[in-house]
Parts: structure tokens; sequence; C-alpha cells
């Protein structure tokens, strides 16, 4: 052999030789940046951290008002013609949204229901977030006249009639007011229709006053329930503690390799983090994103109304029905009121079961995440923010994206009987929980932590 065929001979086993190890280990390992790891984390659902407080409910975590609330919830006696509850428009099937554009109550809502699943994490309410606490949220379809419709004092008198609402009342807020003078309490609300303000208007200041702090407690009793509807972990999360234990075999069997590219663009080229971080999705905070016709103004002006609503609210943390202290306010204190930035802006939600919660945005505007994304992706000039930029995908990469928002669907962390209306042995005089598994709102529970 000569020595130009030695040569040759060697390299070809050589080539043979690495072809044959690189077989031997499979395809080659997806590599994520350490910037991505650490987005990855703090999207993951084991990063969630505790219910915060709520400073102006007592009884928030109280197992009683958990009871009392998720029975308001679930009855339709609380509306104008007894057939409207909460969850009418908050359906559990659905992730506690209606699958409608606009919701229907009496008569048809603005703007389309938001999920009250983890809501108590946002320091505002509303899509406007025109409200500072659940139970401040949950006291305005009561007596909305296009929701609820009830009258503030039907709503009390509802309480002191069935006798299960009046012993949990009492057990948790003490005695209700005797409203046995009709002519003294007659069927009013000040926010109710142009009769239920008129009768208001004739109420004793310190009457209204009873009343209202009847209404609150109603309003605290809800929030209670609701702060036990929590996400659970959905296949993305699987996926995320797999990858951060550093098994990525296991992980890239959690998550299609479509999955993991539209989670690679969420957290990066795309930029969707910007306004859908956290374990939930979702920084609460307000964004214009386009969504009315390129250059007219807002034909609902979202947080730049909202913001004086909530000022104006009597039942924010600062207001004359909350317990808080004035420290304990912080984000009412300090809030934004000002600023060509909140004209249109709207609150940015938690896209945990968004697959299954269409149709999308503030006005039902979009039917599918398709549509979504590719809004985001042609990025239309709002005239008034720079929130947006083009993205520039490819159509397979708004699939990615679509795809992976998919891998973000999962049952709730909560009981099951609290996701259906209490059967008369789960009244709130009769029911009793179990402490092993019902007795704390922890966010943590059933959640992996590393």
């Amino acid at each position: 052999m000569t020595g130009r065929a030695l040569i040759g001979s060697l390299i070809g086993g050589l080539i043979v030789a690495l072809l044959a190890a690189c077989g031997d280990r499979g395809p080659a390992a997806e590599f994520w940046m350490p910037a991505e790891l650490g987005a990855i984390r703090s999207l993951w659902i084991g990063s969630l951290p505790p219910l915060p407080p709520s400073p102006g409910n007592p009884v928030a975590d109280d197992p009683r008002a958990v009871e009392m609330g998720h029975r308001l919830f679930f009855d339709p006696r609380l509306s104008a013609n007894g057939a409207v509850a909460c969850a009418s428009c908050h359906r559990p099937e659905r992730n506690f949204k209606d699958g409608l554009a606009r919701s229907q109550g009496l008569g048809q809502t603005r703007r389309k229901s938001m999920s009250v699943v983890a809501a108590a994490y946002s320091p505002w309410l509303f899509w406007d977030g025109r409200r500072d606490s659940l139970w401040a949220q949950a006291l305005e379809p009561l007596e909305d006249p296009a929701e609820q419709g009830l009258g503030r004092v039907d709503l009390a008198r509802q309480l002191g009639d069935d006798p299960d609402y009046r012993r949990a009342y009492e057990n948790l807020f003490g005695p209700l007011p005797d409203l046995g003078d009709r002519a003294r309490f007659p069927s009013a609300s000040p926010n109710g229709d142009a009769g239920q303000r008129a009768a208001w208007a004739t109420m004793t200041p310190e009457d209204r006053h009873r009343i209202s702090t009847v209404f609150a407690n109603a309003g605290r009793a809800l929030e209670a329930y609701q702060r036990r509807l929590l996400p659970g972990p959905a296949p993305f999360d699987a996926f995320a503690e797999a990858l951060l234990a550093g098994d990525q075999a296991r992980a890239n069997t959690l998550l299609s390799a479509d999955q993991r590219q539209g989670l690679r663009l969420f957290v990066g080229r795309a930029n969707c983090i910007h306004c859908h971080n956290g374990p939930l999705f979702a920084n609460n905070e307000f964004h214009n994103t386009g969504v009315e016709a390129p250059g007219t103004a807002p034909a609902d002006r979202g947080r730049a109304d909202g913001v004086h609503l909530l000022q104006a609210d009597p039942f924010n943390c600062l207001g004359p029905f909350s317990p808080a202290r004035s420290q304990d306010c912080g984000e009412l204190r300090f809030v934004k009121s000002t600023g060509t930035e909140l004209t249109g802006a709207f609150r940015a939600v938690s896209l945990r079961n968004v697959a299954d919660t269409g149709p999308y945005m503030h006005n039902g505007r979009f039917t599918t995440l398709t549509e979504v994304v590719d809004h985001y992706n042609r990025a239309q000039s709002s005239g008034i923010s720079t929130d947006l930029e083009p993205l520039r995908l490819t159509a397979v990469q708004v699939q990615q994206i679509v795809a992976f928002l998919d891998a973000l669907s999962a049952p709730l962390a909560t009981p099951e009987r609290l996701l259906r209306a209490p059967a008369r042995a789960d009244r709130v005089s009769g029911h009793r929980e179990d402490p092993a598994t019902e007795s704390a709102p922890a966010a943590s529970r059933n959640t992996p932590r590393l």
C-alpha cells in the first residue's frame, strides 16, 4: 500500500468511526441558553408563590366564608329575574368564562367575561382594573342592570330570609339588620335602574351604610370562594420540571418538537413574555394592543376611565367599607392615573387554559389563537402606544406558538365539589371540610417544587 493510499484508508476509517459514535449517541440534544432556562423557571407553576393576603377582607381564608361564597356564586336567586348567577358568566367547564364575545345576563355587557381563576393574584380586577380586590369586584355584577340587577337592599333581604344564609352570615359578620320595614328599606340600589336609584336616595345615610356593609360582606364571602380557584400543573409544567432537573430526555417526551420551538419563540424572538410572564403567564398590567381599527380613537377607553372608577369606588382598599390600613394599600395609593398610554389599554390576562377559552381580547374580536398570534405578528399600530412591533414570524412559527399555548391547559387545582353548584348536603350550614385537603388555599398544593 502506498503512503497516499494508507493516509486515505486511515481518514476513511476515522470518518466511519466518528459516524458510528454519533449514531450511538442518537440525535443531538437541544440546547437551552441560561436566559431561556431562567425564563422557563419563572413561568413554571412551581414558582407560583402563596396567595397574597386580602387586606380588606378579614374572612378571605375562613372555610366558613368559602362555603357561603360557594353557594352565593351559584345562586340564581341573586338576580332580578331569579335566573342569573355569577356562574352564568363564569362557568366552571369553560375555565370560569362563558365563551361569548359579550356576556349575557339580564342584558348584554360591554366586554367579554374574564376568568376568575387565580384572580386573587392580581392587584386589579376587570379588563380596565376598576376594582382592586376580588370582594369589591364581586359586588358590581350583583347590582348592574345588565348583569344580575339585584337591588342592594334586596340582596340583604335575601340573606336575612334564607335560614342557611342568615346563619352563615351572622357566624362570620355578626347580626343582620332588621329589614322588616319596607318603607324604610325599599328595593333600592345606588347603581341599579332608575327606580332603584330613586329609592336609594330616599333612605337615610345611616341605613344606606348598614345595607352597604351587608353588601360588602357578601362580596367578602364570594372572594373567599374564588380564592380557592387555582390553576393546576399543565404539560408545560411537567416539561419545565424535568428540564430544570436536568432530565432533558424525559422533558422532550412531554412536549412535541413544535411545542418546544413555540416555547423558545415565546420567551425569545416573539417576546410574548413581555406581557405574559410569571407562573400565571400574565403581568396584570395594562397595554394597548391595537385591537381597535387603525387611525381611530378607541371607542372603549379602557384603563384611562377604569383608573378613575377605581379611585372613586367606595369599596376600594382605602374606602369606608375596608378595614385595611393605609400602608396595606400601596397599589392604590401610588396608582398611575394619567398618561396617553392608558387610553385603550386593557389588562394582560393569564394564558393558562387559554386554548379552551375563546373568543379572545376584551371585545371578543378573535375566534382562534391563530388569529390572536397573527394579530401580534402583524402588529397593527394603535396610534397611541408602542407596545407592539412586527414579529415577522413565518406561518409555521405562528402555529408553533399556538401549539405551545395548547400545552398550558390543565384541570384546576381546586376540590371537585367547589367546581359545581352545592348540593343540599353541602350548603353553608351542613358541610364540614376535610382539613387534610381543604383547610387552606395554599397555591403550592398539587404543584411540584425543586
